[in-house]
């Protein structure tokens, strides 16, 4: 008889938000490497999180939430604890700083603060309105900001805040990302600054073509239906220009073929003048503009195109200190994403770059692996080639500044952040999150064609003890790995379902994380090919475990994995006999239009990739039980994905169970219903599969 390892796991699980809280992330390094600013909250479980200074090999509180007065004498922390509320997560949630790292600028209840790096307490600049996004200008004088939708400067010193543009509508704002920007291309912001603070680079965004969709919350039938703007696969995208604006009221367009390009991808300012890319609306062509800041002119630097979509890598485009320009591109001949500097390839074939990290003079930080579950940190510089910085097993990131670099890295050991000086001893920041008390130890396989996969067995099960029923686990879309050498919370969770008695499968099919051709292998098709690898998965595992039982399959996910799930038992009945599927897009036309139709193409040339890729239709061929599950306040999947596939299998007569969540987002951030949501998974799935629980003392 076995003690059970974790009857505390799904409580700690949601307290800890997924043992994230207390880590120290969000670092900055000051270009001298002298200092170094990071988040952190104040325990494992305090969701409140805090700004820090590491400095001198010691760490200081700069910010506390809590000590901080509002505007009308009201406590920040009165704010906050409505904040979490809401969220669940409170406090000082993002930062930005001045060029030297001297001065943090961040927005605590719609107030702006300030706090400089010298001790001193923060303080507050007054504003015209809510704060959003604040930014200071690189010689810290003065703090950019987004209230109403016009974006404002404020003087650091005090003096007149100053409106610099302002919306000309109600559906346009200036300094913010449009929806596709923010939540598809990796760009969250809408301004940027000149180098010496004498002008800003300002996104107009104007959604008054953008579909309205209201969103009602069920459990509350007095509340007006909040309004959004949701740019739905084959509808009109925001309609997205670019100025550069002076402080005097100079404003100035930067000009392009925004018909041709109507996605602004990216875009900054360096030493060299604004740089943006811009990419067409079927993404096969992304090309790389250099702006005169006085006329608004633009020249293409480069062209990239591909057969099915141009791929945006966090970090570039970006050039050096002498002006080499810096992209990632597919080269197509290797099968490789391959760093190029002024269009020569600087990394080897094999060596996938997933992001550039950041650029100081000539030498290149930035995270690649020749393993696509792995990824490492790497620097180029061109007479020193490129180096391996990090060691180890496991996603590792970094930021860096003069001789100092912080490296994060997930593990199998867990997640740590190390401060490397050089001439210096290696400083860990000090972690105030929760150990899990389960390990994840996962068997690693490697299944055929190139699916990779992790096994969970329950610790006390030996191989010939008995039958298993299965349970897979899978993300299985665009863009992401669970198979991976980290503790990452998804680990765990598999490990706790293993613990219950199942054998757990996470297998990474093709479109995950890989090589180009591997990404792109779900063109035209999201459904079917994500449900042929796992099951492909399921079958090489059985293969080589013969105590994992066929006739007792599930499958759980959320998200693309929730999609992945409904589409098992709807498609592959004989292979899988029930599934619990959370926020699942089932209808692909109701998903935004630049994340589908990278994959899809638009609804109107390519109805049939849709058709393919969506679960509503096939209601009538439901055989086995299937719990969906969706928060009722989501504006990413919106609710109506659930709700169309239960009203279509009601009317074929298919049983199933729904699971509303009210005032839940895509992710459930409310503490006692993430816990309990797992034990009433569990008991689905222990009910549908025959499954009896461990026989614990």
């Amino acid at each position: 008889m076995n003690a059970n390892p974790a009857p505390e796991f799904p409580r700690r699980l949601a307290r800890t938000r997924k043992f994230t809280l207390g880590l120290p992330h969000a670092a900055t390094v000051s270009p001298d490497g002298e200092r170094v600013l990071f988040l952190r909250t104040g325990s494992g479980t305090d969701p409140v999180a805090r700004l820090w200074l590491y400095e001198d090999g010691a760490e200081q509180e700069l910010v506390d939430p809590a000590g901080l007065v509002a505007g009308g004498a009201e406590p920040v922390a009165e704010r906050v604890r409505r904040e979490r509320s809401r969220t669940r997560t409170a406090g000082v949630t993002s930062y930005a700083t001045d060029a030297a790292v001297r001065l943090a600028a961040f927005a605590l209840g719609g107030e702006l603060w300030a706090v400089r790096t010298d001790g001193s307490a923060p303080f507050r600049l007054p504003t015209a309105g809510p704060a959003v996004d604040p930014r200071p200008s690189p010689d810290g004088r003065h703090v950019a900001y987004v209230t109403g939708g016009a974006l404002h400067t404020v003087p650091v010193a005090g003096g007149d805040d100053r409106r610099l543009v302002a919306p000309e509508g109600p559906d346009v704002t200036y300094g913010l990302p449009e929806h596709v920007a923010a939540e598809s291309m990796h760009r969250g912001r809408g301004h940027w600054w000149a180098p010496d603070g004498g002008a800003l680079l300002v996104a107009r965004v104007d959604e008054s073509g953008v579909h309205r969709w209201h969103l009602a919350d069920p459990a509350d039938p007095s509340a007006e239906p909040r309004t959004v703007r949701y740019p739905a696969a084959g509808t009109a995208n925001a309609d997205v220009s670019l100025y550069v604006v002076t402080p005097g009221g100079r404003r100035t367009e930067v000009r392009w073929d925004r018909t041709a390009y109507e996605y602004l991808a990216t875009a900054g300012w360096d030493a060299h003048g604004p740089l943006l890319g811009v990419q067409s609306r079927d993404q096969r062509t992304l090309l790389t503009l250099a702006a005169d800041p006085d006329t608004g002119a633009t020249r293409v630097l480069a062209e990239a195109r591909d057969a099915h979509w141009t791929r945006l890598v966090p970090g570039t485009p970006a050039r050096t200190a002498s002006g080499a320009l810096l992209r990632v591109t597919n080269d197509t001949a290797t099968d490789t994403y391959r760093l190029v500097r002024d269009g020569e390839p600087v990394t080897p074939a094999g060596l996938h770059v997933r992001a550039v990290l950041g650029v100081a003079g000539e030498r290149v930080l930035f995270t690649a692996a020749a393993d696509p579950a792995e990824r490492h940190v790497w620097s180029y510089e061109p007479e020193a080639g490129c180096v391996r910085l990090s060691d180890g097993p496991g996603h590792h990131t970094a930021t860096a500044g003069g001789g100092t670099t912080v490296l994060e890295s997930a593990t199998p050991d867990g997640t740590a952040a190390r401060v490397l000086t050089a001439g210096r001893p290696l400083r860990p920041l000090v972690s105030l999150a929760e150990e899990p008390a389960l390990r994840p130890r996962p068997l690693v396989l490697d299944g055929p064609d190139g699916l990779r996969g992790h096994l969970f067995l329950p610790s006390w099960h030996r191989a010939g003890d008995g039958p298993l029923p299965v349970l897979l686990d899978p993300y299985g879309g665009p863009g992401l790995r669970l198979a991976v050498p980290a503790r990452g919370w998804w680990t765990l969770v598999s490990r706790w379902f293993a613990e219950q008695g199942f054998a757990v499968l996470v297998t990474d099919g093709r479109a995950t994380t890989g090589p180009p051709s591997w990404e792109r292998s779900n063109s035209g098709d999201k459904r079917d090919t994500a449900v042929a690898d796992q099951v492909r998965g399921l079958h090489a595992a059985a293969a080589g475990h013969p105590d994992l039982d066929l006739g007792r399959v599930a499958i759980r996910g959320w998200s693309f994995g929730g999609f992945l799930a409904a589409a098992a038992v709807l498609t592959r009945p004989d292979v899988f006999h029930a599934a619990v599927a959370g926020a699942p897009v089932t209808d692909a036309r109701l998903y935004d239009t630049h994340y589908q139709e990278r994959f899809l193409g638009h609804p109107a040339e390519h109805p049939e990739h849709y058709d393919r890729s969506s679960l509503v239709g096939l209601g009538h061929r439901l055989r086995r039980p299937l719990l969906l599950v969706h928060g009722l306040a989501d504006d990413n999947v919106v609710a109506a994905h659930t709700l169309r596939l239960s009203a279509e299998l009601l009317a074929a007569g298919r049983p199933h169970s729904v699971l509303p969540v009210p005032g839940a987002s895509h992710m459930i951030s409310d503490d006692a219903i993430a816990e309990n949501l797992l034990w009433f998974e569990l008991a689905f799935l222990r009910r549908e599969l025959n499954a009896e629980p461990p026989a614990y003392v």
